[in-house]
């Protein structure tokens, strides 16, 4: 997954896996897995759709039953093409499922990943985590009791901080290894 519009694609396709769904629904799914705070608008989510529709990979219907509302709704359902491409990308792994947004996508759908390439990422994830600690803890140690020129004390607490998140991250993924080589 090289870009946004491929991550979007694959989870697109994940909750579609799962059952039709209309396009509010697919939004509302989708801010709970990148969160609230990486809002999918409208403006992205339905030129997307469009695209998954004329590459075949899903389908839409109408439906006269939308609830509180007498609207019909368009719903989309992934095909048996969008049902291979989907399996195509859970039976990978590329270092651009490393990323931060793309691992959190990669991540809400590991359920249909298979356990290999689950460790696989896993893995591969700890190591770009562990070069990225090291990397800022040469640079924090490098200025140890002295900040160097164009860095504040606001700018050493972020890194402080980064480094911090990055060491639960790692934690956690040393956790969750374990975890998945003991399910074998």
């Amino acid at each position: 997954m090289r870009s946004r519009a491929e991550s979007l694609e694959f989870a697109l396709l994940g909750l579609l896996t799962q059952g039709p769904l209309h396009g509010y629904e697919l939004r509302k799914r989708m801010i709970a897995i990148y969160g609230p705070f990486r809002a999918l608008s409208f403006s992205v989510l339905y030129p997307q759709l469009h695209r998954m529709l004329e590459a075949g990979l899903i389908q839409e219907s109408i439906s006269d039953t939308g609830g509180l509302s007498k609207r019909s709704r368009i719903v989309y359902a992934v095909t048996s093409q969008g049902e291979k491409r989907f399996d195509e990308i859970t039976h990978t792994s590329t270092s651009e499922a490393l990323d931060d947004e793309n691992f959190e996508v990669r991540f809400a759908f590991f359920g249909p990943t298979p356990r290999g390439n689950r460790i696989a990422i896993l893995e591969s994830r700890l190591g770009k985590l562990v070069e990225k600690a090291t990397l800022i803890r040469s640079a924090m140690s490098a200025n140890a009791g002295q900040l160097p020129d164009g860095i504040d004390k606001y700018l050493h607490e972020w890194r402080r901080h980064s480094l911090d998140s990055v060491e639960r991250e790692i934690a956690w993924l040393e956790e969750m290894i374990k975890i998945e080589g003991k399910s074998s």
